[in-house]
Parts: C-alpha cells; structure tokens; sequence
C-alpha cells in the first residue's frame, strides 16, 4: 500500500471491481488502489434461486483476491471517514491515502436493526423469519419454504431503496410455486406486503405482473411497511406508509427484505447528498461539488434501480468521463438511467424488464418481454452468471 494514488476506488463490489478492470486495460492504466475490507465476492443476483432450492450458496462465492485486476493495489481495510476539500480518506486503521481522482462503489448498507426483533431472529431455526439478502441467512429461505405444510407465508418489502427492487416479489413467486408443486397450496395463505406504492413501476410489466399475482391468488398489499417482528408470538407489526394505526398479522413464515440505506461513512461525509448517496450528476457520474469524485452503484445518488445491469451501463460511463477529467477534456459520456429487472414468476419462468429514467420500455430481445418465458429464466439461472465472472468483472462486458 502506498500513501498516494493518481485513481483511488472505494469499494470492491460488483461496480467497483468492474470500473477497476475496465481502466486496467487501458493502454497506460493509471495508478491505482483499491479499498475492500472483504476477502469474498460474492453473486448476489442468484440468491433469489439458492433461497428457492435451486442452487447450492456456495455457486455464488469466489475469492476476491481473484478479481483484483493485476497493477491494482488491494487495501483490505474500509474507510472511515473521506476529506475531499484535501483528496483524501482515512480507513478503519487509522491510515491516510490521498489521490487525485476518487471513484467511489461502496455498495448499500443492509440495516438489519431497522426492525425491531429480525436482527435477532432472522436466519434462526424455529423462528420461521428468513431472508435472502445476505449470504448467512439465504440458507434459511429455503429451510422454510420446504418445510412448510399449511398456514400464513410473508414476503415483505420497504419503501426505502433497496438492491435489486424486484428481488421480495420473485422470492415470493417462487414459493408459491413450491407449494403449488407440493399439493399444498390450498393450506397455505400467501402475502405480499410492500411499503411501495406498486407492484412495479414501469406500466408494462406492472401489468404482467398483477396477473401473475391474481392467477397465482397471492394476497397483496402496498403502502404498508413491516416496523417490527415479534419473533417469540410469530406475529409482524405494519404501518400504513405516512401513518395510520398498525396492522398486527401472525405468520408462519416471513421473509424479510431488510430496509437499506448509503453506508453511514457516506452518509456523514461531504460527498453525501440529502439522501445520503454519494451526490453525483445522473447522466455524466461525476460529483456535484467535487469534480475529481466520481460514482457508479448502489452508492450512487443515480435515480435508478440498484441493479447490476445498471452497474453494466455506467461503469463505461463513468470510465469514459473519467478518462476526459484527467485530460481536461469535456465529460461525453452519457448514461440514461438504464437498468434490467430479471423477474422470477416460477421456476422455470421470467419477465425481464428493462428501462430507463423516463420509465420506457430498452428491451434488448425481438420479443415481448413482458411475457414469462422459459428462455429468459435460463438467461438468469446461467447465462448472466457466467457473463458476470467472465465478461463484467474483468473489463470486458
């Protein structure tokens, strides 16, 4: 580790990794550094199929160490606090790096004690309370969908952003699925209760969507947001989003996704905006108030879904601009809100939604995709992983 670096990368995430690779190819790669506490990466988007049954967890797991581009300095150590007025950060270990251009791809913080009652419960046999957004718990989805012969499953989503925004609805189709399958269906109530105010936000696959819950006969529920768990009762407190008296409902299962948020040493830190995100321009990446800071990702103030096909179109994005920044160039690269949602109905079924700021319809495919199609499950289950540890993390997808 040196104390200097002419590019410094905080993150080393889907998005920053795929930024990191894409200048290491470069011609003449700056000089870089790169800041990951973990020693795992890990396949998020395939948790929803190993909460499922589908695949094993240990699919979605690879060193690291593997996908640090060569010529990359790997810090394993996380950031405390940034001084961008004076170009640098200090970690957790109490060092201080400085550079001339910060790229940062911190990813989302998973808030588990945002609710009272699931950080102690979630992922614990008996309690009936799973989720699948974290690799110790994703094993539990399963244990509970399986072992579920009759009474009330839960399948929650917050207001708040969230990786992945489609992820609460597959997890729950999937089930339904399951127990459709089992010859138990009839005995087992099924609900989805989400803080937002739809099933989706594009019209088009909203629509699809809606189908699939009435065909399906899932009972659901919007502007309604899980506040607490009584683990020891089995029973979920809501609230009407905006206020309004609570909603007690016992279950038999629930899965949880947790409320998210920026990472709290983005949150207290200069390049924060209101929100919490890091403050960039939703077209070019680069930082409102600091131009040598750029951001891509989940961290990023980018009006979009936190998605790793978003990450796809803007680590290019923000390469491209970067790269002019350095020369003194104008910034021309352009991202348009780009981003897909893979959505699960079944096994063996997906609508894959893809769409922009402005909420219209990218798709990539000479076919409604609005439609649930065999083709596109398998693009989920083995085409897209394989182009994520191939293609997206080393530069060249």
């Amino acid at each position: 580790m040196k104390d200097h670096y002419q590019v410094l990368i905080i993150g080393g995430g889907t998005a920053g990794l795929t930024v990191a690779s894409k200048l290491a190819l470069m011609p003449n790669a700056p000089d870089m550094g790169l800041i990951e506490p973990s020693s795992k990466h890990y396949y998020q988007p395939l948790w929803t199929l190993v909460g499922a049954g589908v695949f094993d967890r240990s699919v979605t797991e690879r060193d690291e160490r593997d996908y640090v581009p060569a010529g990359v300095d790997w810090i394993q150590d996380r950031v405390d606090t940034f001084d961008p007025d004076n170009n640098t950060v200090t970690t957790a270990s109490g060092d201080t790096i400085s550079y001339d251009y910060l790229i940062v791809t911190a990813g989302i913080q998973i808030d588990w004690d945002a609710i009272p009652g699931l950080k102690e419960s979630v992922g614990k046999p008996g309690t009936g309370v799973c989720s699948n957004y974290s690799w110790e718990t994703v094993n539990s989805t399963w244990e509970n969908i399986k072992n579920l012969k009759s009474g009330t499953a839960i399948f929650t989503q917050p207001s708040t952003g969230i990786k992945c925004a489609g992820a609460p609805q597959k997890i729950c189709y999937l089930a339904e699925d399951h127990f459709r399958r089992s010859g138990i269906r009839n005995n087992i109530n099924v609900k989805f209760i989400s803080g937002t105010g739809s099933i989706f936000g594009v019209k088009k696959y909203a629509d699809s969507l809606n189908r699939v819950i009435d065909r399906k006969g899932i009972e659901a529920s919007y502007n309604t947001e899980l506040v607490a768990l009584r683990p020891d009762s089995k029973e979920a407190i809501f609230e009407p989003v905006g206020g309004g008296d609570q909603i007690v409902m016992k279950y038999d299962m629930i899965h949880v996704t947790p409320r998210q948020s920026a990472p709290d040493f983005i949150k207290k830190s200069k390049l924060a905006a209101s929100t919490g995100w890091v403050d960039v321009d939703q077209h070019t990446t680069q930082h409102v108030r600091y131009p040598n800071v750029f951001s891509c990702g989940d961290s990023s103030s980018m009006p979009t879904s936190k998605t790793g096909a978003a990450i796809r179109k803007q680590a290019p994005v923000l390469v491209e601009n970067l790269l002019a920044a350095m020369a003194g160039r104008p910034l021309t690269g352009h991202y348009d809100g780009y981003t897909s949602c893979p959505l699960v109905t079944g096994y063996g079924t997906l609508i894959l939604a893809e769409f922009g700021y402005d909420k219209q319809p990218q798709e990539t495919f000479p076919f409604d995709q609005s439609e649930e199609r065999y083709s596109m499950y398998a693009l989920k289950a083995h085409g897209l992983p394989r182009i994520y540890w191939h293609g997206m993390l080393r530069g060249r997808a």
